[in-house]
């Protein structure tokens, strides 16, 4: 083998795990925010009822095509996991939080505490009024909803991989739009239907919540992510055209 030949075989694996690293990252990242953000606020975004969470959740979909089109199956599935252990350790540590005994609220800074004008009941069924630990209350509405989104991540996430290679062999490698949105769309409808429902349906059942405020948020939470899925066809496209030459990776063939 010449010799500029030896050189550049590490430089390109470097390359390579780098571009890896980077879209490793930001996925982990995506969902981590998710996570920790999740229902602490909702928002409105013209007709749309969405929580705060959901806006930087398309970038792992985005990022999971791309370790999909370049790195394979076992690649994208890999980072999954890695995300489903993360998860686990968000929820572990916010439960460390919450049973830790805070410090003396004679001390404590004055914005750790939320002082309520009447009764609340929390998700987890326990009634707070009076002055309560803002981490607490924070803690105590929004656990629900993380481990709704982490079951919700697993399904959706083990969907989009599968789809993606489903479409990519169907199409032997052709119609790129296909598979990027064909996954996306079809695992996005998976995610807003299993996060919503776990996360409100024992508010339904209660009847503190009406069925039509959950179909709201669910098509609420799908438009956004619908729309956000077609739009990300334009830099999905720029990046494959981009990372094909700088990766030296045959995106039609299984790695």
């Amino acid at each position: 083998m010449p010799l500029e030949k030896t050189h550049a075989l590490p430089d390109l694996h470097e390359r390579r795990e780098r571009v890896f690293i980077v879209l490793a990252g930001i996925f982990l990242g995506s969902m981590t925010m998710l996570n920790i953000l999740g229902i602490t606020k909702f928002i409105q975004l013209g007709p749309l009822s969405l929580a705060v969470g959901v806006l930087p959740y398309p970038l792992t979909f985005l990022c999971t095509d791309f370790i999909s089109e370049f790195y394979g199956r076992k690649r994208a599935n890999f980072v999954v996991w890695v995300g489903v252990a993360l998860n686990a350790l968000v929820i572990t540590f916010l439960y460390l939080g919450d049973w830790v005994s805070g410090i003396d609220p004679k001390v404590q800074p004055q914005w750790q505490t939320l002082s309520l004008a009447a009764p609340v009941m929390l998700n987890t069924g326990e009634n707070v009024s009076g002055n309560v630990e803002l981490f607490h209350f924070i803690y105590s509405c929004t656990r629900g909803a993380v481990l709704a989104s982490m079951v919700a991540y697993m399904a959706a996430q083990f969907c989009d991989v599968y789809l993606f290679h489903f479409w990519k062999k169907l199409t032997r490698g052709k119609h790129l739009w296909l598979r990027n949105n064909g996954s996306t769309m079809i695992s996005q409808l998976v995610d807003s239907i299993a996060v919503i429902c776990i996360t409100f349906g024992a508010s339904w059942y209660a009847g503190t919540m009406t069925f039509e405020a959950i179909l709201g948020l669910i098509g609420s939470s799908y438009l956004f992510k619908l729309v956000v899925a077609a739009l990300d066809t334009i830099p999905f496209y720029i990046g494959v055209n981009v990372l094909k030459p700088y990766l030296q990776i045959d995106p039609t063939q299984e790695h």
